[in-house]
């Protein structure tokens, strides 16, 4: 199930689902740990003797973010309660403070109490053993805790705090939790439990006919009971409501503070990029890691998450992040690459978010043969993407820290890594992490990493180095025009593989990926061997249903839906369909020419999720969403298409008016 809302500072990370449970909680990393886990940490209504959960089908639910900002704004109504609210949660700027304010409205023509419960089902550090909670009544607050992870729950109404509360135990024997003591509008009080448990807490309101007022609730998060009390006193001194509000101004500062023209761009595609913007940074934490989902519906499939940082996807974000002006929140990612890079110079398959090496399905050995289990891109695209921050940034200092420690070794490993006959980079995993050979999209990234190399020697006065590292690229872009580019077939493949007898083998599978060709700068766009290459991508990968979109190769199984792989290649994907609309931006000679550009963005945009989340992929009959939601790259991406689209759209105004002048 997609997260359809999503708020984070960099320090903590809460992902909702499409009927507002609360079902991730990460902390002290985006990404690491989950004290929640997917479970469901539920909202309920009781009024006058009847109940409802807001997951309940007697409910209405419109989710969205208040405009320009990581505030949630969710309405939903209940008519046979005759209640209606809106919910609006945000996470605090600085703080590990989650703030809810929920303006409930009696719909009925008589005055009526309301109760509002608010479940929580807590796994600290990821396994409900050992947990406790307890009811503080110095601070009329709930706390649950294990060693050095503390969640402070409290609430406020016009009448007082918190009215009732319930604690107990969940999935254990006969046990379902403290929320089925909600059920009938009262809580048992019960003041502790420890082992696997849950607790439940309400406020309470009157309101008249047709009244509304405001209910506030939030999650404090800490090390230890000194600083969750701490932190729940700052809500109560600064008032939730007004903290809240300075968080929605916060956001809509920071995503606006680069004054962008978006020329004839819809305002679709002008909200989706400004959300996205937001997106990509709830993905990223402040120790520099960029997450690629954190959506942990994902472990029903295989057991394992995409909470992972892997160094090519954020090298792209990174790479799209910088150029839409925001060098200073993923500045850190490069010194975390940094410290993630072995002595021989590369990176592997994937991190946690706290540095450490991430799980991985890449062997060592295969047929008795050692092998690297790594994927070549992922070193040389940080060094591709670190050159476009300083491009951006001009943080020269911050660069040349990294020269000795990442920039200098990664390079030598791309000039060493190399297939001796071909002259290309050897065999690796691909960008999709399943196969292992020589592709087209590797070789243009190691390609892009040299050179950025070379930029980063020649900027420092190093003039051997750059030379060295130049020679080494062009050399690739040779080798890649001599090996991976068929003439028959008159355009390039999507790899090649080294056979134990000998052989080289091609691999002439379409392939979305190809547009690295001239992303990468391995060839002019108006080359006729990139153009015959990327329209048999466009027209070979559409997808043939009313859904549309590009597909990543033909005859993709990730996910599949259908064995009829000529009307559909494969599910849809954001990023694939959106290197398509690259390629139709770097073609264009004309302003009109971009209008199948533009509604390529727009298809984007009409497939986001209601709240603007984009997904990995889509259902090609459904259009539903398919994988993890929201997926960083996607959101990166869609950004980096629409400044693309932007900067090309200024340039060919220029031109046309410069003609009629």
């Amino acid at each position: 199930m997609p997260r359809p809302l999503v708020v984070g500072n960099g320090k903590m990370l809460i992902n909702f689902d499409d009927r507002l449970h609360m079902r991730d909680l990460f902390y002290p990393y985006v990404g690491q740990l989950n004290h929640i886990g997917g479970h469901y940490c539920r909202l309920g209504v009781w009024v006058q003797g009847r109940f409802s959960w807001l997951h309940g089908d007697d409910w209405e639910r419109t989710l969205g973010y208040e405009r320009e900002s990581l505030v949630t704004s969710a309405h939903v109504r209940n008519e046979r309660l005759l209640v209606s609210m809106q919910l609006n949660d945000g996470m605090h700027q600085r703080d590990p403070i989650f703030l809810r304010k929920i303006h409930i409205r009696n719909q009925a023509s008589e005055t009526r109490e309301m109760r509002l419960f608010f479940h929580h089902d807590f796994s600290l550090n990821e396994t409900e053993v050992g947990d406790t909670v307890v009811y503080d009544p110095q601070l009329n607050t709930v706390y649950h805790y294990k060693r050095n992870m503390y969640i402070m729950v409290n609430g406020m109404t016009p009448v007082g705090g918190i009215d009732q509360y319930s604690l107990g135990t969940k999935r254990f024997h006969d046990a379902e939790g403290t929320w089925r003591d909600a059920e009938d509008g009262l809580l048992s009080g019960n003041p502790i439990a420890q082992g696997s448990v849950d607790s439940t807490v309400s406020l309470r309101v009157i309101l008249g006919p047709q009244e509304e007022q405001v209910v506030t609730y939030w999650l404090c998060v800490g090390d230890s009971y000194p600083e969750v009390k701490k932190l729940n006193q700052y809500v109560l001194d600064s008032g939730p409501e007004r903290l809240l509000s300075r968080v929605s101004v916060y956001w809509r500062q920071w995503v606006n503070k680069e004054e962008r023209k978006f020329a004839d761009l819809p305002e679709e595609v002008v909200s989706l990029y400004k959300t996205s913007l937001l997106l990509v940074r709830t993905q990223i934490d402040q120790h520099g890691a960029i997450l690629a989902a954190n959506d942990s519906d994902i472990l029903q499939f295989n057991r394992d998450h995409y909470s992972y940082v892997w160094p090519r996807d954020g090298a792209l974000i990174a790479c799209a992040m910088a150029n839409a002006g925001y060098t200073g929140s993923v500045q850190p990612f490069f010194q975390f690459c940094a410290k993630a890079l072995n002595e021989e110079g590369y990176l592997q398959h994937k991190y946690n978010p706290d540095g450490s090496v991430g799980s991985s399905w890449h062997p060592h050995i295969v047929n008795g043969e050692k092998q690297l289990p790594i994927q070549q891109d992922e070193t040389a695209l940080v060094l591709h993407a670190l050159w476009e921050q300083y491009k951006n940034g001009k943080q020269i200092e911050d660069c040349q820290a990294l020269y000795a420690s990442l920039i200098r070794p990664a390079a030598r490993f791309l000039l060493r890594y190399l297939e001796p006959k071909l002259g290309l980079p050897l065999p690796s995993y691909d960008l999709w992490e399943e196969r292992r050979g020589i592709f087209t999209f590797t070789s243009a990234t190691v390609f892009a990493g040299l050179k950025a190399a070379a930029r980063f020697a020649q900027l420092f006065g190093d003039e051997r180095r750059f030379q060295r590292y130049d020679e080494g690229a062009e050399q690739i872009r040779s080798a890649m025009l001599a090996h991976l580019y068929d003439p028959q077939l008159g355009r390039f493949l999507r790899g090649v593989y080294l056979r134990p007898d000998g052989r080289v083998e091609p691999d002439s599978t379409l392939e979305s990926s190809l547009f690295s060709l001239f992303a990468f700068g391995v060839l002019p766009p108006d080359d006729v061997r990139v153009v015959q290459t990327m329209e048999a991508v466009k027209h070979g990968l559409a997808v043939q249903t009313p859904v549309g979109g590009v597909a990543r190769y033909q005859g993709d199984f990730y996910f599949q839906k259908t064995q009829d792989t000529a009307r559909v290649p494969g599910n849809p994907w954001i990023i694939c369909t959106l290197w398509i609309a690259d390629w139709e931006i770097v073609r264009a000679k004309r302003r009109a020419e971009l209008q199948e550009a533009k509604e390529r963005l727009l298809w984007v945009a009409r497939h986001a999720l209601e709240s603007g989340v984009l997904p990995e992929q889509l259902d090609p009959f459904t259009g539903a969403p398919v994988s993890v939601a929201p997926l960083t790259w996607s959101h990166a991406t869609f950004v980096a298409t629409v400044l693309r689209y932007l900067e090309k759209e200024q340039e060919l105004r220029t031109r046309e008016e410069r003609k009629e002048g």
